[in-house]
């Protein structure tokens, strides 16, 4: 397997990995702190633009 194709794959999967854990994160921090229902959908709203912003530079990135 070429290096950089390992590269991209691992990257998307470990990436993938973070994401989810950090979900985990956040879950158990609205969880422990009694953060309600709006508190938690902020919490994960927060965490989504994270990733929406992650996924924007990528995609800028590819197409630049």
């Amino acid at each position: 397997m070429d290096p950089a194709a390992f590269e991209e794959w691992m990257m998307t999967l470990l990436i993938t990995g973070l994401v989810g854990f950090m979900g985990f994160i956040v879950w158990d921090l609205a969880k422990k702190s009694k953060a309600g229902r709006f508190g938690t959908f902020l919490l994960f709203g927060v965490l989504g633009l994270g990733i929406l912003a992650f996924v924007i530079k990528s995609v800028v990135i590819a197409y630049l």
